[in-house]
């Protein structure tokens, strides 16, 4: 038995046997998790890697400061480790000094202890990822309905390609002050994006080694926090590779412009992939989840 099984209250694995289902070990983490409706009681920590973990004694992020806007408060996704916060504050500030900008309005971060979620994101689980849109606030007023019905815009064409009219250089001096910050691990944003920022970028290119091509990221970009000093048990990303990254953005966008022959198809067609269990997960994500 895990020491994840045996750190769940009596009441919980009351609830899980008594309707059938497996051992709870083995029931789907995302149940759990997902049900959680605040921190945990403990010494702030995350736990375990960005896809497969938890945090302890997150903090909640403001609904509404001076200079930014949680969005889409019904999924109770603005949860974080407390420097994740700090992070989000300092970049709003920055980025209320941007023409046109009224500070940023916050996507999600990670539920309230984290780990895996019930649906969307794979990573996002230990309270150090997240995702800020690509729209300019006009105004930090909004009300909860609004929120929820209000959508970022796209700044990507051709697929990914290119930027659009809507990218700004604002933008590109947002992303910029990110991936400057010491805390900052990398920032996942659509190929043309990083493409159009190396073209731009007249500077000190060091930072461009942390903004990194990846798949959508056009309505929002994903910061990605280095595991805070100090806290064992989580576990960084490698680091991007050395360099500005720039030739591999122009080969993401070449793939695009003119695809490779797709691979092979595998002779069996693969196993979908199993949900995250509490066994899964570190040890200590039992008692995140137990934690008054």
């Amino acid at each position: 038995m895990s020491r994840n099984f045996r750190a769940l209250p009596a009441l919980i694995l009351g609830a899980a046997l008594a309707v059938g289902t497996p051992a709870t070990a083995e029931r789907p983490a995302k149940e759990f998790f997902g049900a959680a409706k605040k921190g945990s009681a403990q010494r702030a920590a995350a736990f375990g890697s960005y896809a497969k973990g938890c945090v302890a004694g997150a903090v909640q992020l403001p609904q509404t400061g001076k200079t930014w806007q949680a969005m889409r408060l019904s999924r109770n996704r603005n949860w974080g480790h407390p420097e994740l916060i700090d992070f989000i504050q300092d970049l709003s500030r920055k980025a209320a000094r941007q023409k046109g900008w009224e500070g940023l309005y916050v996507g999600d971060l990670s539920q309230p202890r984290g780990g895996p979620m019930l649906s969307g994101h794979r990573s996002h689980q230990i309270g150090l990822d997240a995702d800020i849109w690509m729209l300019p606030p006009q105004r930090l007023n909004l009300s909860g309905s609004e929120r929820e019905s209000l959508s970022s815009i796209s700044t990507r064409r051709a697929e990914g390609a290119y930027v659009n009219e809507n990218w700004t250089r604002a933008h590109h001096n947002i992303l910029k002050a990110a991936a400057k910050d010491s805390r900052v691990a990398r920032i996942f944003v659509f190929p043309g994006a990083k493409v159009q920022m190396c073209n731009d970028e007249k500077g000190n290119r060091a930072w461009l080694r942390k903004i990194r091509p990846w798949w959508g990221h056009h309505y929002h970009f994903h910061v990605r926090l280095n595991c805070p000093k100090g806290v064992k048990g989580c576990v960084n990303q490698d680091p991007p590779p050395p360099g500005d990254g720039c030739a591999d953005a122009v080969k993401w966008v070449n793939d695009i412009l003119d695809p490779p022959p797709p691979p092979p198809k595998p002779s069996k067609p693969r196993k979908p992939r199993a949900p995250i269990t509490l066994a899964d997960l570190p040890n200590q994500c039992g008692s995140v989840l137990s934690s008054h």
